[in-house]
């Protein structure tokens, strides 16, 4: 048998050889699991990779990169260009019970060349840096800035993605206007849409409509909703008659509620159409309302678009108007002298269980005055105690004068067991119209009139009406006086 002998000598190849085998080659079936599991990753940056090309394309070329779209913001941090207009901004705070609220920032609601609309954040550590630069309507340019996706309750923008000021960002103000990009967009959305998000704490949409009453008030006699003295109160109440809907109630608070004073007073004619951004769809006693927030504004008759073109609508649909959906509560104004206090039946209020003040009415719960409880627990007034409250002198002494009050009629009126009406409000002291019947009165109706309850009142075009019974003579009344005191 042969053997051949080979003599090698180390060499260092120009190569690194492997340790390990090679692998086999993968199969089909390989294949297409990995693409199936990387997919949505491949998916999920591929605004990134196009935000990058188009950087990197623009450093070769020379030329400035297009501002970033909205659409295109993905989580994290952000080198490239936003363009967009400011619409409108407002404060952040975190609510505190019994208290004001924490100041967090400033939020903002931004819209792109796309018409898309994106919700901004500057905290509170570089809010004097950018506070005094923002004004609504210009249009902006934003670099280096964080979309954070920690938002989860109250959105008022199509992007989850709220874009943060970092301490790396810089923000500027462009000084000429671009016409590409809107002036505004509202997202409005019916009653049903409403309905189905109540108290979710969702999506905070627009809503538009013909106004129906004004804190109670009917519109044909004109409502005066400001105060010289600052005592108005921080919230608006109005019912709002909805083209796909019902009847619904809309309660403005704080900004929003003094914008539509204002906004309702310097109107030559009176307003009929309003639009609220931002609503919060609530339950209120079973019944659906929509309350204004932080970020809501106010617009009516011809501000914008939307309330043109439904002030075009209601012109060319008259019968709209009268279409009205029963409501539950009603107002009118009355002038009546007030005859007697009736005795004998115990004095009830809604009183804060600390400090027996009466509890006033928010949104949601019962607020206190004094103690400045936003959740007070209520208790019937003198109810605890087993005690006869005496009535307030300050009652006693209305007896004989004559008043304007704002009266509400409810269900509950008409029923066996309560047959009266509710005087909510004194509005103002009044005179009652003069007792001679104009000359051109029959005999057969001056004699009906005479002998009728309570005709010393005449009903106004106002629907102001007397609360019905007889006057009291002078001597009446001092006879009561002294048998109460007695």
């Amino acid at each position: 048998m042969r053997v051949m002998v080979l003599q090698c000598a180390l060499i260092n190849p120009p190569f690194k050889i492997p340790s390990d085998p090679p692998h086999p080659p993968p199969s089909a079936s390989m294949i297409s699991r990995s693409l199936f599991i990387l997919l949505p990753q491949i998916v999920k940056s591929i605004p990134l990779i196009m935000a990058k090309t188009a950087k990197t394309t623009a450093i070769r070329t020379g030329e400035a990169s297009p501002p970033l779209l909205f659409r295109h913001v993905s989580p994290g941090p952000g080198g490239s260009t936003l363009e967009f207009r400011l619409l409108h901004f407002w404060e952040a705070r975190k609510n505190v019970k019994g208290g004001p609220g924490i100041l967090l920032g400033i939020e903002m609601l931004m819209i792109d060349a796309e018409g898309n609309l994106a919700q901004g954040f500057i905290g509170q550590n570089r809010r004097n840096q950018y506070e005094k630069e923002l004004q609504r309507g210009r249009i902006y340019t934003l670099t280096n800035f964080y979309a954070s996706n920690s938002k989860v309750m109250y959105h008022v923008a199509d992007q989850r993605l709220v874009i943060c000021i970092s301490h790396a960002s810089a923000m500027s103000k462009d000084e000429e206007d671009i016409e590409g990009i809107l002036t505004e967009r509202f997202r409005v959305h019916s009653f049903l849409d409403f309905e189905a998000n109540c108290d979710l704490r969702g999506d905070l949409h627009d809503i538009v409509g013909h106004l129906k009453l004004v804190d109670g008030q009917a519109l044909h006699q004109r409502p005066v909703l400001c105060t010289k003295d600052d005592s108005a109160s921080r919230k608006v109440m109005v019912h709002l008659q909805l083209k796909d809907g019902p009847v619904i109630n809309v309660y403005l608070w704080d900004e929003a509620a003094v914008s539509f004073r204002l906004k309702f007073d310097a109107s030559e004619a009176t307003p009929t159409v309003l639009l609220v951004t931002t609503v919060n769809p609530k339950s209120l006693g079973g019944k659906l309302c929509l309350i204004s927030m932080s970020s809501s504004r106010v617009f009516l008759d011809e501000d914008v678009d939307p309330t043109r073109e439904y002030l075009t609508w209601l012109t060319t649909n008259p019968s709209a108007t009268s279409l009205v959906n029963p409501v539950e509560v009603a107002y009118f104004d009355c002038i009546a002298t007030i005859d007697d206090v009736k005795l004998g039946t115990e004095w009830y209020y809604i009183a804060c269980k600390d400090c027996q003040t009466k509890l006033n009415r928010g949104p949601t719960t019962l607020l206190c005055p004094k103690c400045g409880n936003e959740n007070a627990t209520a208790e019937n007034g003198g109810d605890a105690a087993e005690l006869e409250v005496p009535l307030p002198q300050c009652f006693i002494d209305t007896i004989g004068q004559t008043k304007k009050f704002r009266i509400k009629v409810a269900h509950y009126n008409f029923t066996s067991t309560r047959l009266f009406l509710t005087a909510t409000k004194i509005v103002s002291p009044a005179v009652l119209p003069p007792k001679n019947p104009p000359l051109n009165t029959p005999p057969t109706l001056l004699a009906a009139q005479n002998h009728r309850p309570g005709a010393e009142v005449e009903i106004s075009d106002v629907a102001e009406s007397s609360g019905g019974g007889t006057l009291a003579t002078d001597d009446q009344k001092k006879a009561k006086r002294t048998k109460r005191s007695g």
